[in-house]
C-alpha cells in the first residue's frame, strides 16, 4: 500500500474527493490544499474532467466563485441537477 508521501496528485485527489459526503461540495482550489499542492486548482480540474469511476463524486467539486465548473459526464445542468438530489442547497 502507498503512504501518503508516495501516493501520485491524482491519486490525493482521487482520495478526497471520494470522501466528500452527499448534499456537500470543495472547491478545486480547497482539494488541491488538501492534496498538497495549493496552486494546482486547474490541475485539479483536469483530474476531475477525466474522472469516469462512479466512486469519485466529480461532481461535489466546484468553482472558488460558486459556480458550477465544467462536467464531463452530462454538463452543468447535470451537475447541478445530481447535487440537488442528494441535498446540496446553494444552487
Amino acid at each position: 500500500m502507498k503512504t501518503q508521501s508516495t501516493k501520485s496528485f491524482t491519486e490525493r485527489v482521487h482520495e478526497i474527493v471520494a470522501q466528500i459526503p452527499k448534499g456537500e461540495v470543495l472547491t478545486y482550489k480547497q482539494v488541491a490544499i488538501m492534496a498538497g499542492k495549493p496552486q494546482a486548482a486547474r490541475a485539479v480540474g483536469m483530474i476531475m474532467s477525466k474522472n469516469r469511476s462512479p466512486k469519485i463524486p466529480c461532481h461535489r467539486v466546484i468553482r472558488t466563485d460558486g459556480k458550477m465548473g465544467g462536467y464531463a459526464m452530462g454538463g452543468i445542468e447535470r451537475k447541478k441537477q445530481i447535487l440537488k438530489e442528494e441535498g446540496y442547497e446553494a444552487l
